[in-house]
């Protein structure tokens, strides 16, 4: 079980409370009704699946309730770090430090027959 940190609660809580709510720092359309069809298939549907570092919204639906952004390694599902909604988009490239390689169940029990 993943522990998610709240920025707003200030405590670790289980992933149970938690819901995912897609890519943070979205530049959205000012005006919406003004643009084309193609630029709100883009902007509404289209997302980057990176291996790796991510930006993502989440909610402390069984908590406070409130949205707050979180930085968390796609690969070992790891949050670097959670931060309120509405603050800057933090620069922590270098401290997404490598990881070791997922192992799977191939490599630890050998082939399956």
């Amino acid at each position: 079980m993943l522990l998610i940190y709240c920025p707003y609660c200030q405590e670790e809580r289980s992933e149970l409370e938690f819901r995912g709510a897609g890519d943070a720092h979205i530049a959205r359309p000012t005006n919406i009704a003004e643009i084309s069809d193609e630029q709100f298939e883009e902007y509404f549907f289209l997302r980057d699946n990176p291996k790796g570092l991510i930006f993502e919204r989440w909610r402390h639906q069984h908590g406070c309730g409130r949205f707050f952004n979180a930085a968390r390694d796609t690969i070992s599902d790891k949050f670097i770090m959670t931060y309120k909604a509405g603050e800057p988009k933090p620069d922590i490239g270098a401290a997404a430090a490598p990881h070791a390689p997922v192992e799977t169940y191939e490599q630890l029990e050998g082939e399956a027959k």
